[in-house]
């Protein structure tokens, strides 16, 4: 089934559609926007059937039918007045959850979000992408189609972006859609020709390693962990260098289409999903193609990190020692700690062959970043206390929420000693500030740079359930422009 959504003026986005949705707190539903909007029948029962929703902490929502007239369907969703501190006053994971429930399964439906300021209208109409997720193989419903426009009604009538945000909606989408894609489809082939494809029609620069030519470079983690896996492993470089251009911002991401663990294997239930520990990587080339829609200013070096950590003869074992792209080595003990790995051959390769103003690296990388900050805030390890809060308020404003860990690097220095290389890769205590100490161990493998550098552990907040959210790529794009 495929489902198209579309960003509309309001005017345009209240003609011919088979359903209505309304979406937003209690009082911004009973204004005189969305009156005008609603069905006469309809606007006589709206606030008793505004009022019927309790919306407690998730939101809650109703519907009625209407005998012959489109839309034939008028439904409402109340979301919840309680938002933190650490919350999106958007409140998109609400926004999300009612969607899911109230879009009919095929034709045309306006989705009415009544906001409360203009500068919620990334975040909410984001929320609206995660909803309608892009992937699908199931054949039992192929002929089916659903439009979706979606109209903003900002209460401080303050002007809407509507192409910027639309480019944000489709960079979700399009990110949680390759979180979605199976490794079968998207291989690390695959997504080296997805760069490909994005180079040619985005006016951007590519370079590519791949194979065994990783290991004659150097990049021992990144042939180490991909070594064993029928498809290579790669790393890809994207550059975008508008003219006149002052800063250069390089962001890495791990993209690992498939995690086994390796030798040191996953469980029967543990290794289900891990199709989706590339969405680090799928966060990068999202924000990437929509940083040049955008017209960025800055240079943008994007790295794809991408390999399959399989299980085969060539596989690495816990004991290798592998030669990274920093010139340091590494004891392997535990080659299902495999995606600091490549993103340390990633983040090697960027300080040692480009000039960066800043270094942002994104990756599903630890169960311990949801046990530190949970589902839905990814977690962040960064050396600079501006770039540190300038990600707090992007994600706030965005709805990809972030929440800081610690940045101490001598504090979490031992727990990789080793008697014969560098360092392990792996910690020795676990309960040492875990996630920070994964983030440590990617830093340690910068070359002659001590910039502004950020890590992004998006584990949890990369899936909702079992379907990729498109996580992360509002943050990067904010993070540009603030």
């Amino acid at each position: 089934m495929q489902t198209d959504i579309q960003i509309l003026e309001f005017s345009a986005a209240v003609k011919g559609a088979d359903n209505y949705v309304f979406v937003g707190r209690r009082d911004h539903l009973l204004c005189d926007s969305v009156f005008r909007v609603l069905p006469k029948d309809v606007s006589e029962i709206w606030e008793t059937m505004v009022d019927a929703c309790s919306p407690g902490d998730a939101g809650k929502s109703t519907e009625t039918w209407r005998a012959s007239e489109s839309p034939r369907k008028v439904s409402v969703g109340v979301l919840p007045n309680a938002c933190s501190r650490h919350n999106s006053p958007a409140r998109p994971h609400s926004i999300t959850q009612l969607l899911r429930g109230l879009i009919p399964g095929e034709g045309s439906t306006t989705v009415f979000l009544a906001i409360e300021e203009a500068s919620h209208g990334i975040a909410a109409a984001s929320a609206v992408a995660k909803a309608l997720p892009a992937y699908s193989r199931k054949t039992s419903i192929p002929s089916k189609q659903r439009r979706i426009n979606v109209a903003l009604i900002a209460d401080d009538e303050k002007p809407l972006d509507l192409d910027r945000i639309q480019v944000h909606l489709e960079a979700t989408r399009f990110g949680a859609r390759l979180v979605d894609t199976p490794a079968s489809e998207l291989h690390t082939q695959a997504f080296v020709e997805l760069a490909r494809e994005t180079a040619a029609n985005f006016g951007a620069e590519i370079s590519v390693l791949e194979g065994e030519s990783l290991a004659h470079a150097g990049l021992g983690g990144l042939w180490g962990v991909g070594r064993a896996a029928t498809h290579p492993p790669a790393l890809v470089v994207l550059d975008y260098a508008p003219e006149g251009f002052e800063e250069t911002v390089g962001w890495i991401g791990k993209g690992i289409v498939y995690d086994t663990g390796g030798l040191s294997i996953k469980s029967k239930t543990g290794m289900p999903g891990m199709k989706m520990d590339m969405g680090g990587a799928a966060t990068v080339l999202a924000a990437f193609r929509a940083a040049v829609k955008l017209g960025s200013k800055q240079r943008i070096i994007a790295i794809l990190c991408l390999a399959e950590n399989s299980v085969g003869p060539d596989s690495t074992r816990p004991d290798d020692i592998l030669s990274m792209y920093s010139g340091l080595t590494v004891e392997v003990n535990n080659t299902d700690a495999e995606g600091r790995l490549v993103l340390a051959d990633g983040i090697a390769y960027l300080t040692r062959h480009y000039s960066p103003d800043v270094i942002i690296d994104l990756a599903t990388l630890t169960g311990a970043q949801m046990v530190a900050t949970g589902q839905r805030h990814a977690a962040i390890v960064s050396n600079d206390t501006e770039l540190e809060a300038r990600a707090i308020t992007a994600g706030i404003l965005t709805g990809d929420l972030v929440h800081p860990l610690p940045y101490c690097p001598e504090f979490y220095r031992k727990e990789f000693k080793s008697q014969v290389a560098d360092m392990k890769n792996s910690v020795k205590d676990r309960s040492n500030a875990q996630a920070s100490c994964a983030a440590q161990f990617v830093a340690n493998h910068m070359v002659d740079y001590d910039g502004p550098w950020m890590h992004v552990d998006l584990a949890g907040p990369a899936m909702d359930g079992e379907r990729g959210t498109g996580f992360g790529a509002n943050l990067l794009l904010e993070l540009l422009t603030d």
